[in-house]
């Protein structure tokens, strides 16, 4: 087992690619611990991705490229404008609203955080906003894509958890919607601080206006779900339908994206699953050997002789899952603890609902903490400031993220009322 654990810690300190790092571990451990033939590293990581459900990871990956590249973000930031860009700090609140938009649609935080930055950061520049703080802002609010349906992490969850992916998506809709309003708050309270201009106050045209330019991408979010409460697809098969609703907006309505695009941006899809597809092989493989060590069971073992009380082990996990989040990426947090902690939670009564929604804004909060902050170097990078200047601005942002987890932790019904009230 320690060789296991020791070539894993040192490919990650030695930067290679996690899932390198993780299969070699696997491979190492077989090959100097176990008499089980090395032909098993194969075929435990087909197993791993041999699965009908992985199938909507690069279905909606997809869907986000496709809608990002058909005059979709422009429409979706000019509605949101009209909504709440007259509030103090208008673009800041725009901002949040389009990642909160955009997220309901890409299923990814990097996506969110690329189409919107990449037009709204040039914009607040030049009102005034200070770089760094629109670079912590953007990088928070994309990260609500990672809580909005239809959210890739929720699809691979569901997968890991062997938990309904529709309830995770529903699960996620007044988690994700209170986290972006806790975001809008904290920007109104940097806006009356540093006099941030606001927009001018649209009228009921033209927000009627803006809403008919963006109400057929905004119907994307609004046929997954209603899909899947409905029992019309299952949540792989609502890929292929947002998938599909995509091409035809961006091909055939606003005419942007041509055949040779769509091949270039499928490749692109392409490769960015089978980064995930390879994380997730190599992760079976690790979770695998776990298993056969009893590793599940003995970590279980080892905290409920620490405590039993369904709190105390809530506030262990979280915090767990917190200082994680700062050094690993996503999808390996996922494969490789939850499935230690699963037992445990399952025996405490978690619901698994309940569980996958913590888990999924304890690993938003994650990927803007440094030092490995995906989401918030994105956006620094977009936005052309070094990424530590952001760090002064980041806190407050952090701390109503961390807000919102607190109230999800102790108010599970917060989170699994809506699904329960849809979904039987």
């Amino acid at each position: 087992m320690l060789t296991l654990l020791a070539v894993m810690a040192l490919g990650i300190a030695a930067g290679i690619p996690i899932a390198f790092a993780i299969a070699a571990s696997g491979a190492a451990y077989l090959l100097f611990e176990s008499t089980v033939p090395l032909l098993v590293v194969a075929q435990r990581m087909v197993v791993g991705v041999d699965s009908f459900t992985l199938l909507a990871i690069p279905l909606f990956l997809l869907a986000g490229s496709l809608m990002a590249e058909g005059d979709i973000t422009p429409r979706i930031m000019r509605f949101a404008s009209t909504l709440v860009g007259h509030i103090p700090g208008g673009m800041a609140m725009v901002m949040v609203v389009s990642c909160m938009f955009f997220g309901a649609i890409s299923g990814s935080g990097v996506a969110d955080v690329a189409a919107i930055g990449s037009i709204l950061l040039p914009a607040m520049k030049e009102q005034g906003y200070r770089p760094p703080f629109s670079a912590a802002l953007l990088g928070c609010s994309g990260a609500l894509a990672t809580i909005i349906p239809p959210s890739i992490v929720m699809v691979i969850l569901g997968v890991t958890m062997g938990t309904s992916i529709g309830k995770l998506f529903l699960g996620g809709v007044l988690p994700g919607l209170v986290t972006g309003g806790a975001l809008m708050g904290i920007a109104y309270l940097f806006a009356l601080r540093e006099k941030y201009p606001r927009l001018p106050k649209a009228s009921w045209n033209e927000r009627l206006d803006a809403l008919r330019g963006a109400a057929l991408p905004l119907l994307a979010p609004v046929i997954i779900l209603g899909g899947i409460l409905k029992g019309i697809f299952t949540a792989t098969e609502a890929g292929g339908v947002a998938a599909l609703y995509a091409l035809f907006l961006a091909m055939f309505v606003y005419r942007k994206v041509t055949p040779r695009r769509v091949l270039e941006l499928s490749l692109e899809v392409a490769r960015t699953s089978a980064v995930v597809l390879f994380i997730i092989a190599a992760a079976n493989l690790f979770g695998w050997i776990l298993a056969a060590e009893d590793i599940p069971q003995k970590v279980a073992t080892a905290i409920l002789a620490i405590s039993n009380n369904y709190w105390v082990v809530l506030l262990l996990f979280n915090l767990l899952l917190l200082v994680l989040g700062m050094f690993m990426e996503t999808i390996a947090i996922i494969i490789i603890v939850l499935p230690i902690f699963l037992p445990i939670l399952n025996q405490l009564g978690v619901d698994p609902v309940h569980l996958g929604v913590m888990v999924c804004v304890n690993l938003a909060i994650g990927a803007n903490t440094p030092p490995l902050g995906v989401d918030l170097i994105a956006s620094c990078k977009i936005a052309g400031v070094r990424y530590e200047d952001s760090f002064r601005f980041l806190a407050p942002l952090l701390a109503a993220m961390t807000a919102v987890l607190v109230l999800i932790v102790l108010a599970p019904g917060f989170v699994t009322w809506f699904p329960n009230a849809f979904i039987r």
